[in-house]
């Protein structure tokens, strides 16, 4: 592998990790990329966001680029990066053929960040008031698509072992081309755990998480309908501070003071958030991915009440970091009790500080990712003839999805004469 490399990194939107733990992730990877002095350049088509990185400050060059556009064409030939990074799987079918057209020696990498085709057919179930099964995602366009993405890549970073099992055992994804890459967490040390506020210094129920993703949305309706008032009949005073960004009118209208339920929007600090309350709350019924309100609740000593899809691949064969229900009765019962125990809030407490730097160990998990990077790069032309599958896809992808962006673009050209 070569000393200094060029990556381009192709955002579905701009890394906002204040806002969602995709953002979190994206910067994660960049400062693994940075250890290793490597050129990074990140691209995208959004519109720009004020709560996004200072790309200046953080020495990134930065691009905007254009959907079904043949400019993208020219910017990438005169690029010539080593590597291509895909936020998530749509960004590849939009450019990836067209990397491959013009820059075809670059190691091609997906980042799924979550899942997409499991968190929707969970959803999917959901709504059917039925009990999902992995077999649910195999009648799913989604997921043709999110599979076909996988095998025209060369290494698609998964965040969670649960979905790195379901590719290979439903889909028979070859785990060659798979890496799991989970967050990526500095160790919790004893300097920092003295830091924490005690169990007598914290106060309130929390959760956070960004509202426009729906399995966070559908958490506060849990929340709000079922849940609370199983808590507030037997902590009467109890509140509840419900933090994310982009939090629409009909979240807002849920906001009750006088039933402790609280809205507050944005939070500034997400770990403040989380060093200040005594419990954090996530009733999510559906997703996929990891959980980054679990993560931060665990980076600041704050157990948690989540359900099985919540807790899903977060802490190994190690106890969890709190408790984990799924009906709304035993999650309230539960989420009291750690509230109001100290011994079992302690104990909890420790699970976390054990799974963070346990599972999520950045030394470790960041030397895996790099070295195969390293081996992808050395034996490209070998790895991608024994993925035949992925040949073939990419051979008709370029020759269906190129004609049908040429016609876009066309299109959207005589429109604007």
């Amino acid at each position: 592998m070569q000393a200094t490399q060029h990556i381009l990194m192709i955002g579905t939107v701009w890394p906002e990790p204040n806002s969602s733990a995709a953002g979190s992730r994206t910067m994660q990877l960049i400062e693994q990329f940075q250890n290793k002095h490597w050129k990074i350049t990140f691209a995208c088509a959004a519109a720009d966001s004020q709560f996004s990185i200072d790309f200046e400050k953080h020495h990134i060059n930065k691009v905007t680029i254009e959907l079904n556009s043949s400019s993208f064409d020219e910017f990438i030939k005169n690029l010539q990066p080593d590597i291509v990074w895909f936020d998530r799987f749509m960004m590849e079918e939009q450019f990836g053929w067209r990397v491959a057209e013009n820059c075809p020696n670059a190691l091609r990498i997906l980042d799924t960040i979550d899942l997409h085709s499991l968190r929707l057919a969970r959803q999917q179930a959901f709504k059917e008031k039925k009990e999902f099964i992995p077999r649910d995602i195999l009648g799913t366009d989604i997921a043709k698509r999110e599979i076909a993405s996988i095998y025209r890549c060369d290494c698609t970073l998964m965040i969670s072992e649960y979905e790195m099992n379901l590719l290979q055992d439903l889909f028979k994804i070859d785990p060659a081309i798979l890496h799991y890459t989970p967050f990526l967490l500095n160790p919790i040390g004893a300097e920092e755990i003295a830091k924490w506020p005690a169990f007598e210094n914290r106060q309130h129920f929390v959760t956070i998480g960004n509202f426009l993703h729906e399995p966070n949305w559908n958490g506060v309706l849990f929340l709000k309908e079922e849940i609370w008032p199983f808590i507030r009949k037997q902590i009467p005073d109890a509140q509840l501070h419900i933090y994310g960004a982009y939090p629409s009118p009909k979240v807002t209208q849920l906001h009750q003071p006088k039933e402790g339920f609280l809205i507050k929007g944005r939070a500034d600090s997400a770990q403040e958030v989380m060093l200040n309350g005594r419990i954090c709350l996530a009733p999510l019924r559906f997703g996929a991915g990891l959980k980054g309100k679990l993560i931060d609740a665990m980076e600041c000593g704050t157990p948690s009440i989540t359900t099985p899809v919540g807790a899903e691949a977060m802490h190994g064969h190690l106890e969890w970091a709190g408790s984990i229900a799924k009906q709304a009765e035993e999650f309230a019962l539960k989420a009291v009790d750690l509230y109001t125990n100290k011994t079992k809030w302690v104990i909890a407490q420790k699970n976390g500080i054990d799974i963070i730097n346990t599972v999520f160990d950045k030394k470790m998990q960041a030397k895996r990712l790099m070295d195969k990077i390293d081996d992808l790069q050395n034996t490209l032309h070998q790895h991608r003839q024994n993925n035949f599958m992925g040949a073939v896809l990419m051979h008709h992808t370029i020759s269906g999805t190129k004609y049908m962006a040429r016609w876009i673009e066309e299109k959207n050209r005589k429109r604007d004469e």
